[in-house]
């Protein structure tokens, strides 16, 4: 838990600093726009900006019963942000796993790529994908649908 919001705390915090800097030094407006923007980051490298995740285990189960594709990811990986950003409203499809958050998660992808933890990968019909086209997903879910 306390690796996935590492990253957004911490620009929270950098932010902030420099935003108390700034005003500091009499400059308000840069201030509000310097601390938007680290806010605006905290946002996208946060968990929030997933679905929920739920357990590899159960991700498996309901894959296997509607053909729905797993999505492993994890926070602070550019390429999951960029793969949810790129899925819309479609990315509820899915079923995402938080690898830091389930050990079983981790130890598929790890199994999935050769024991390195490499997200996202995106398990359709029980056979591994890693760091896929997000059109490609997005057919897999329409696919599935």
């Amino acid at each position: 838990m306390k690796r996935a919001w590492f990253l957004p705390v911490l620009f929270v915090l950098c932010g902030s600093v420099l935003a108390a800097r700034l005003i500091s030094q009499g400059s308000p407006g840069g201030a509000v726009a310097y601390l938007l923007l680290f806010l605006l980051l905290a946002g996208a490298c946060s968990p929030l900006l997933f679905p929920r995740s739920i357990g590899a285990l159960d991700a498996q189960d309901r894959s296997a019963a509607d053909g729905r594709p797993i999505i492993f990811w994890r926070p602070g990986c550019t390429y999951c942000l960029r793969l949810r950003i790129r899925l819309g409203h479609r990315a509820r499809q899915a079923y995402w796993v938080n690898i830091w958050r389930d050990p079983a998660g981790a130890a598929a992808v790890r199994a999935a790529n050769g024991g390195n933890e490499t997200v996202p990968t995106v398990v359709v019909a029980g056979r591994p994908h890693t760091n896929p086209d997000p059109a490609w997903v997005r057919e897999q879910l329409s696919a599935s649908a």
